[in-house]
């Protein structure tokens, strides 16, 4: 009798394990299914009317046209410090699955140029989504009518020509500095004037406050569009369908290349099935026609990169980073 009541007792306990982990297994895949479950909630890292603005918006009128969040999106702003405000912000919304912040290749050089005792490796990495080249514009009064023209001041006398872009240390200095350096300029003598937002920037140049500037060209393509700036050179290999009069720099014997990129990442401490059912998320949004559409409208490229193939090239990219900020004099 005392065996057969411990088989027994064996086989409830084994039967009870068996529905656990069914249990777990059916909960980490409804968690994908049902998700988000509450609002959600994504924040822009700068001033409206930046990349990442314009990135946040752009995924939650996706999100609310196709429906993918019952509950709703907001999107809010915080801006500051090349966007390490926020990244301090997110770091202490540990296991928080509702909240995505937008990023890119601009956040990398804040982290490293600012200091910040946050970094990249404080949070969890979910989904390269675009890419786009920078243009440089001059405004529609400007003495420069070519790339040549703003060259030759440039070269002479490097720190009387300010630039207008975003947060010290990004892709806009970046391309700055590699422009000085490939024109025979001296990169630490180039005056950047940085802005938390291209909303200030655009205002800068417009102004007149500054003689040129560095941005995203889907930042400022409607005031090129308008002739209310020019635009002097793209840095991609191949004009761009966006601007396809204007030339890029290697077609101007200035060879500088650079595309930017924007993602997402979370909160730090999430369980796995919860950057899982994050992950998917972000996915479907990709998938869309209306992201497709959004991506063509914006003239942005699709980068698409998710999980942990996102988190390995993030590594890499900031190891590349600092490279780049050290050989320019930016660190």
């Amino acid at each position: 009798m005392r065996i057969r009541s411990s088989v027994k007792a064996v086989a409830g306990l084994l039967g009870m394990a068996l529905a656990a982990s069914a249990c777990s297994d059916s909960g980490s895949s409804t968690s994908s299914a049902n998700y988000p479950s509450k609002q959600l909630r994504i924040m822009a890292p700068a001033a409206p009317g930046g990349g990442w603005d314009q990135t946040s918006r752009a995924a939650q009128q996706v999100i609310e046209s196709e429906k993918l969040a019952p509950k709703g999106v907001e999107v809010f702003n915080v801006p500051g410090a090349g966007g390490t405000v926020g990244l301090a912000r997110l770091r202490n919304e540990k296991g928080n699955d509702h909240l995505l912040m937008t990023m890119g290749l601009v956040m990398v050089g804040a982290v490293q140029t600012n200091k910040s005792a946050v970094t990249l490796d404080d949070v969890t990495p979910i989904a390269r989504l675009t890419g786009e080249y920078e243009v440089l514009v001059v405004p529609k009064n400007s003495k420069y009518k070519t790339l040549d023209d703003f060259v030759a001041d440039f070269k002479s006398d490097t720190g009387s020509v300010a630039i207008a872009g975003g947060s010290a240390g990004g892709t806009d200095q970046i391309v700055a500095g590699l422009i000085a350096k490939e024109v025979g300029a001296d990169p630490k003598k180039v005056n950047y004037v940085a802005f938390s937002g291209g909303g200030e920037a655009l205002a800068a140049i417009l102004g007149g406050k500054v003689k040129a500037g560095i941005s995203g060209i889907g930042e400022w393509v409607t005031q090129i569009e308008s002739g209310d700036m020019r635009a002097l050179a793209v840095t991609s290999k191949e004009r761009v369908k966006e601007l396809p009069d204007v030339p890029t720099f290697a077609e101007q014997d200035v060879n500088v290349e650079v595309s930017n990129w924007r993602g997402f990442v979370a909160g730090p401490d999430l369980s796995d099935a919860d950057k899982e059912a994050m992950v998917d998320f972000v996915t479907k949004l990709h998938d869309t026609q209306a992201w497709k559409d959004a991506l063509s409208e914006k003239g942005w490229d699709d980068q698409f990169l998710a999980g942990d193939d996102f988190a390995k090239y993030l590594d890499e990219e900031q190891s590349r980073v600092e490279g780049v900020l050290k050989d320019l004099g930016l660190t």
